[in-house]
């Protein structure tokens, strides 16, 4: 099943038209043609079961034929607060595994020691929505605007908040403090780890200091590994 995504269409709609860059990729490149099949979700847990009624390569339109609403296979909540890679490529790289894996939402966080500190969240919007319908996901993870981390630390968070650092001190595993079916906030730093200052005053806040074992990982493994043990443990 090949998967189409665009937010804008509704569950009450019985028409829907496509704007001119994806009408042309479906006409142009994909060859779709009327009376032709397409799936497509809103990412909001929506897939709708069209047919091409106008194949035109600027204005593509389609006749809703089925709506069926998924609830969020997520049993958790997870938000990943991930400080931006020097390398753009690592962090889409990222995003794209998050999402196959399974996230809630993503918030780019600027630190002390971030190489990166401008995102362009358009093109990381559109490595989401790949992802999303290339894992045959109709929920599309909430990407929000880049944020200091002092600033991100001011909002109140009811989720349980951890954030993993490199400085020594005794930590445990997220495996080993998390159970199933909880919400939570991950903090992930940049590749020269957060300072000492923000590392205090992130524990001000109430974030439990945990590592992800014995090796020290790129932020961008880190943000992997979080996704990957939060689906594991509500496996």
């Amino acid at each position: 099943m090949q998967l189409f995504f665009d937010s804008h269409i509704k569950k009450e709609d019985k028409k829907f038209t496509f704007d001119k860059e994806e009408s042309r990729h479906i006409i142009r490149v994909l060859r779709k043609k009327e009376g032709d099949i397409l799936y497509i979700t809103n990412g909001k847990g929506i897939l709708f079961t069209s047919i091409i009624s106008l194949a035109n390569d600027k204005r593509c339109t389609v006749n809703i034929e089925k709506v069926l609403e998924q609830k969020n296979k997520l049993t958790y909540k997870l938000h990943i607060a991930i400080a931006p890679t020097k390398n753009n490529q690592r962090l889409e790289w990222f995003l794209e595994k998050a999402t196959e894996i399974g996230i809630s939402e993503i918030t780019p966080i600027i630190c002390e020691h971030s190489e990166r500190k401008v995102v362009k969240i358009e093109r990381l919007e559109k490595v989401l929505i790949s992802a999303m319908k290339q894992s045959k996901r109709f929920y599309l993870p909430k990407l929000n605007q880049s944020i200091t981390l002092k600033k991100f630390l001011e909002i109140n968070y009811n989720d349980l908040k951890f954030i993993a650092h490199c400085e020594d001190e005794k930590k445990q595993t997220l495996k080993e403090k998390l159970k199933p079916n909880q919400d939570l906030i991950v903090l992930i730093g940049p590749e020269g780890d957060f300072s000492l200052s923000e590392i205090l005053l992130a524990l001000e806040k109430q974030f439990i200091p945990i590592s992800f074992g014995n090796s020290i990982l790129r932020t961008e493994t880190a943000g992997v590994v979080a996704a990957q043990s939060v689906a594991f443990i509500n496996e």
